[in-house]
């Protein structure tokens, strides 16, 4: 009997190829897009899984209270990691990492600039970095030792074999002996370095590391197993406190099974990180799922005339209502697996385009467990919702009436797929307000005022060879004709990473604590950056003159509750600084908030060599003349710059991608909904074919047959939009609230959506009507 169903089922799907090509079709790109979707949701959960003791893994947050709320941070005192092993129960180990460092490795005249961590022993046995050559225990037994990745020494030494031993000449100015290689990092981890080297290295050349006041490094804890983790969070709480009078920083463990989808905090709580945007597309993934499904079951109801007469025959031969319920569920299961069998054809075919578009490296392994097992429930589940309803309905009707040819009053079932369209186009509607109103919100924190000019500006990182020749560089710079300014600076033009709240000035209130950035600046600074200059005078040329003066920010000025803020006296670390100016506030570190207090001090040195080229230079060859002075100056180092436009852009990453994600899946909703109203209009128009010939005959227009067969739909779609408007409202100004500075959700959004909706549905529809409509009557009435 299962075989009888099997051949009935294919011999429908064979008969009926327009309307199977459309469920099958639309399904197989609605399983595609999910599973495409499901791999990203499984490689985000599945975040530092490679780590086998992932779950007893910890790193240190540092919370720092102040009067504007509490900021939180993973930098941590250096002498925190051996404190805390020594005073806190239930501590296994610890380790201390540096922020990511770029070195420059040569060997054998090939130079390369890689980027790594310096890292206490602890760190690879905590870790349990996988070594192909040497070990764990002896990597770091002399100072100057390196571990290397796998690929970073097929980079070097075109092998990982027999290297160990071997030395590596780092920055000119030193070597590091190579002593172990580890296998490379999968990218769905918390770590990107090429190369580990023992902390001491660090630690001998940063005096700071020695005072609890300083934090700068990363600190990460393994506990022992069942250790009740609050408990050692209370007494951490005030840890650094106990060890330095007057300090505010407070401290807890943050689980390694939290730092990938929740590791975002606001005023010093946690608030949802990636998580809600795993969530929200594992959301979409299976709502693309049903508007697919949903496809199925209102061309299988709309076609129920069709299937009227093979019902009443088998049930007068009898055949039971369970038996035609196990058909109909059956021939939709078939569907689905044709359908899977499909999707992951388009899925080998679409993936390698999904990675590119998400920058990961996915892949597809049909016969993993995981991968095969999900893939099948998905379509079962498909088989399953798309064929219930159609089976039920079709194996209720009544033998007698179907096979006297007695129409059948379709009653609810009409209902039901109206509803399901409208479902689909709401949807559909919902995802192109979201997409619009995404890409707004981006494009206006990008065109915001910024306080300074990101364009035709570069900036370099500085080495010794570059700090020893600075004034030569920027002399050569300057005479090229291509450059504007040139100046130093401790970090990065949009990124400032030095905040302590000791500063005091007359009228302060002493139980104030105010978190304000400082930046180390060279003379040149504010003009290169392009900040306006609001009261007062930039630094002179000779920094000694101004070794005691300071600028801040206007935000600071407004702080200080100051009238004439120039001219005072601000104590920084107990040392008497001169305000010489205010400049505007500009944005930096967080581009959606607004701007932090900040102070300028003028230092002769800097990590990062700022250079803004003149407005109408050509960049075709102020690049090649900046690299030639660069290279002339600083011969042993490949020339590498970065434009200040450019990191701006890749700022935002993230919600440029939500936006695009949320287009395409706009798209795939809209197109397999079309599918479906596709469908259903060429069947009402060969339901009414008849109806069009008697019209077309008595002297109806092409045009009103095509708004007689058209309006139905549309009425359909513009109810899709009258539910969708309010829901799209509400879904994305809760979505904007996490914004400081974001748009004001305007009504023409909607308008556009409902007009574009309205369109597609209009095109849809109208091919199948002005097909009808065109048709010979003669052909249509032939019978009657």
């Amino acid at each position: 009997m299962i075989r009888n169903y099997f051949k009935i089922a294919l011999r429908n799907l064979s008969k009926n190829k327009g309307f199977s090509f459309i469920n099958i079709f639309g399904l197989a790109v609605g399983i595609t897009c999910a599973s495409m979707i499901f791999l990203w949701v499984e490689d985000e959960i599945r975040f530092d899984d490679y780590f086998a003791n992932k779950d007893s893994l910890y790193k240190v947050k540092t919370f720092l209270p102040n009067d504007s709320g509490t900021k939180t941070y993973d930098a941590t005192p250096g002498l925190l990691a051996a404190s805390m092993q020594t005073d806190i129960p239930g501590v296994v180990n610890t380790a201390r990492s540096s922020v990511s460092n770029q070195e420059l490795f040569s060997v054998n005249e090939k130079n390369f600039y890689v980027k790594g961590n310096f890292v206490d022993p602890s760190f690879l046995d905590m870790f349990q970095l996988n070594f192909l050559e040497g070990s764990a225990s002896s990597a770091f037994n002399q100072l100057n030792s390196v571990v290397l990745t796998q690929k970073l020494a097929y980079k070097i030494f075109g092998s990982t074999k027999n290297i160990i031993g071997k030395t590596i000449q780092v920055d000119t100015d030193r070597q590091y002996v190579v002593q172990g290689i580890i296998e490379d990092l999968p990218d769905n981890t918390s770590f990107d370095f090429e190369w580990v080297a023992p902390f001491k290295l660090y630690e001998n050349d940063n005096e700071w590391l020695k005072y609890w006041a300083s934090l700068g490094v990363n600190t990460f804890v393994q506990i022992k197993a069942n250790t009740d983790v609050s408990v050692i969070n209370k007494k951490l709480y005030d840890y650094i406190s106990t060890k330095q009078d007057g300090a505010i920083a407070k401290i807890e463990l943050y689980p390694m099974t939290r730092w990938r989808l929740y590791d975002t905090f606001e005023n010093g709580k946690e608030i949802p990180g990636r998580i809600k945007y795993v969530k929200l597309f594992s959301l979409i993934a299976w709502i693309i799922l049903i508007i697919a499904c949903i496809n199925f079951m209102n061309l299988s109801t709309a076609r129920s005339q069709k299937r009227a007469g093979e019902v009443g025959v088998r049930k007068v031969l009898g055949a039971g209502k369970s038996g035609l319920i196990f058909q109909f569920i059956g021939e939709s299961l078939i569907t689905a697996l044709l359908s899977a069998l499909l999707a992951v054809g388009l899925l080998f075919l679409l993936l390698p385009f999904f990675n590119l578009l998400i920058e990961k490296e996915l892949s597809v392994n049909i016969f993993d467990p995981l991968h095969l097992g999900i893939l099948l429930g998905i379509t079962l589940l498909c088989g399953l919702i798309s064929g219930i309803f159609p089976a039920f309905y079709l194996s209720s009707f009544k033998p007698v009436k179907v096979l006297k040819g007695l129409k059948i009053k379709e009653g609810s079932a009409v209902w039901v797929r109206k509803g399901l369209v409208v479902a689909q186009f709401s949807i559909s509607v919902i995802l192109i307000i979201s997409t619009i109103l995404i890409y707004q919100q981006i494009q206006h924190v990008k065109d915001r005022n910024l306080g300074f000019d990101k364009q035709h500006l570069v900036y370099i990182d500085v080495n010794e060879n570059i700090q020893k020749n600075v004034e030569p560089i920027k002399n050569s710079l300057l005479q090229s004709g291509f450059v504007e300014n040139v100046s130093l600076s401790t970090n990065t033009p949009l990124f400032k990473g030095s905040t302590t709240s000791n500063f005091n000035w007359q009228g302060k209130d002493p139980e104030k604590q105010v978190l304000i950035t400082f930046e180390g600046v060279s003379p040149d600074y504010i003009k290169s950056m392009g900040i306006k200059l609001k009261e007062g005078r930039d630094f002179y040329p000779n920094i000694e003159t101004d070794s005691s003066s300071i600028l801040i920010n206007k935000s600071f000025a407004k702080l200080t509750g100051l009238n004439d803020v120039v001219g005072s006296t601000i104590q920084f670390q107990d040392q008497p600084l001169t305000v010489i100016g205010v400049v505007d506030d500009f944005v930096y570190n967080n581009l959606y908030e607004k701007s932090t207090p900040l102070m300028f001090y003028a230092s002769e040195y800097g990590n990062y060599l700022n250079i803004r080229f003149k407005r109408n230079a050509d960049l075709s060859k102020a690049l090649p003349a900046l690299k030639n002075i660069m290279e002339e100056n600083n011969p042993s180092y490949p020339f590498e710059y970065k434009f200040v436009d450019e990191q701006f852009e890749k700022s935002f990453k993230t919600e440029t991608l939500i936006g695009e994600l949320a287009g395409i899946f706009a798209a795939i909703a809209i197109l397999i909904s079309c599918l479906g109203l596709f469908g259903l209009a060429a069947y009402t128009a060969e339901q009414r074919k008849k109806e069009i010939g008697v019209r077309k005959v008595l002297g109806a227009s092409v045009r009103n047959l095509v708004g007689l067969l058209s309006k139905d739909f549309l009425k359909l779609v513009v109810i899709s939009c009258i539910i969708s408007f309010p829901l799209a409202w509400w879904i994305m100004k809760d979505w904007l609230q996490d914004y400081e500075y974001r748009i004001d959700i305007g009504w023409w959004v909607f308008a556009v959506a409902g007009i574009l909706a309205v369109l597609i549905a209009l095109i849809t529809v109208s091919f199948q009507a002005i097909k009808a409509a065109i048709a010979n009557p003669v052909k249509s009435l032939r019978t009657e």
